[in-house]
């Protein structure tokens, strides 16, 4: 006979009027929670009881933040969703709060990783070839090529841990003199120089694309140590090439080249400063902002002490709490970037017709989340507790160490492919509900919030944050095994993604217009 469950509720705040449910599959009504209400109705997992009587228009908080207005009557032990509740209005960008930065974490030293030291001061975590693309036509034929390469070169060539196309679909049929197209040049320009390829630079062209190579890649762009005098491109339009073949030779020919440079290089140990780490979360539910971004959080001070460089991102999931960004800014002009990222794109929203409320998925109210409100509160956490050191806009490489914002939009797919043009040499990504995400260009370690999504995708997810619900495990205990995971992977360790060779697009964010 199984034993009877102990009903279990995480309170974040003493001052919050919500709890959320613990227990695997929710709990039903008539269950008493200790030292609280009878559940007048079932309440799944992840989602909020009324810990009191809630009439209509009573502030719902938690966090300590009111993440809404009940819409109806909700008496204690009732369930508080989506549905019951109204939406406060974004907080306004007037009178916020001036910097009043925390302390300087104190430093953190003995620790290091095995990584790729590459002629520009940067550090690989991995060694890749990536061959860039100037336009979308030519996609089709590269895949052709990296197949190639892969069955007939990567053999040879044992130091060399595999070869990524970074295909998009930019280059041609777009307003490529609009103000807003430096943003997708940008960022296909500064990924071609990801740590994680070595500082070798090949292009394929198709010849006749409005995204030239001597535009994506002017003299000056890429930092060059010898002999070589800019990127190595393979233009398919030539008139050397003759059938399709000729192309491939060609692409296959350039590519032996760098890949004896890449295969002559060797880990050597580096200082944990070199990391440069973006923290994401996608498929997020309520114990996001519990345990798994908490957890983030932890081993995201732990990095800055180091010295590395962490990115958090997402714009309309840090929007809510952008009182919070402000004070804990370094200096009033990180405060000013801030302010002036999140008004840009709460402008470029507003020219869809859309807002931050459609940020939240119907998995987010299927895992708790209310609203962008209390998804906000939960994600912000990613960033732990130092001050804000810096901002970088989309597409922009970042150029100093401690906590930077990069302001990103909310899409996992496009916010992973702007922290690798950023420079991102490691990735940590929290889910709730589950998601496969993984980059090719990067290693993905992947957090499970919950202990039944940890049980039932046990060969995706890296790391089980639900411990810490279940009371296994403390946010500083799972921080200290995150962090040093991520010095493990950055060393080589294979992460569930890349065993299984899990990986998705590059998604480019181009807000010029479309021709």
């Amino acid at each position: 006979m199984n034993a009877p469950v102990t009903p279990r509720t995480i309170r974040i705040h003493p001052d919050d009027n919500v709890a959320v449910v613990v227990n695997d599959g929710g709990l039903p009504a008539g269950t008493a929670l200790p030292g609280g209400p009878t559940l007048v109705q079932a309440v799944p997992q992840g989602h909020k009881v009324a810990l009191a009587d809630l009439p209509a228009g009573t502030a719902v908080r938690r966090y300590n933040v009111v993440i809404g207005h009940t819409a109806v009557d909700i008496p204690a032990g009732g369930w508080v969703n989506e549905q019951r509740l109204v939406m406060p209005g974004a907080r306004s960008f007037d009178d916020l709060p001036a910097p009043q930065p925390p302390a300087e974490l104190p430093p953190l030293e003995g620790h290091s990783f095995q990584g790729y030291r590459n002629a520009d001061g940067s550090v690989g975590t991995r060694n890749l070839l990536a061959v860039t693309t100037t336009v979308q036509c030519v996609a089709g034929v590269l895949e052709f090529a990296v197949e190639r390469i892969k069955k007939d070169l990567l053999p040879k060539y044992p130091n060399v841990d595999g070869v990524v196309g970074l295909t998009h679909s930019y280059g041609c049929g777009v307003a490529i003199d609009a103000p807003d197209a430096i943003i997708p040049i940008r960022t296909v320009r500064n990924l071609a120089m990801n740590p994680n390829f070595g500082g070798e630079v090949m292009v394929l062209s198709l010849g006749c694309e409005k995204l030239q190579p001597e535009r994506l890649l002017p003299p000056g762009s890429i930092p060059i140590s010898d002999e070589r005098q800019g990127p190595d491109v393979v233009c398919l339009q030539d008139e050397k090439h003759v059938g399709f073949m000729s192309m491939i030779d060609s692409i296959l020919t350039q590519a032996k080249t760098h890949l004896e440079r890449l295969n002559a290089r060797q880990r050597t140990t580096c200082p944990v400063s070199e990391l440069v780490v973006g923290v994401q979360c996608g498929g997020s539910d309520a114990f996001s902002g519990i345990t798994a971004n908490p957890a983030v959080g932890f081993a995201t001070d732990l990095l800055v002490r180091a010295g590395a460089t962490v990115m958090f991102s997402e714009n309309t999931e840090v929007r809510d709490a952008v009182d919070q960004l402000t004070r804990r800014a370094a200096t009033q002009e990180v405060a000013d970037a801030i302010v002036r990222e999140l008004g840009w794109y709460d402008a470029y929203l507003a020219r869809g017709q859309a807002d931050r409320s459609a940020n939240t998925t119907p998995g987010n109210k299927k895992g708790g989340l209310s609203n962008i409100v209390e998804k906000a509160m939960g994600s912000i956490v990613k960033s732990g507790n130092g001050p804000i050191h810096g901002v970088i806009a989309p597409g922009e490489k970042v150029r100093q160490k401690g906590l930077i914002f990069a302001a990103t939009p909310a899409s996992d797919f496009i916010c992973g492919t702007l922290q690798l043009a950023a420079g991102m040499n490691l990735h940590v990504f929290t889910t709730g509900r589950g998601t496969p995400y993984g980059l090719a260009e990067c290693p993905v370690i992947k957090v499970a919030t919950r202990n039944d999504l940890a049980r039932r995708w046990h060969d995706l997810m890296d790391i089980n944050a639900g411990r810490i619900a279940s009371g296994e495990a403390t946010i500083e205990e799972l921080g200290w095994e995150l962090f040093h995971r991520m010095l493990a992977v950055a060393s080589g360790e294979k992460t569930w993604a890349e065993k299984w060779g899990l990986h998705n697009d590059l998604v480019l964010f181009n807000p010029a217009p479309v021709t």
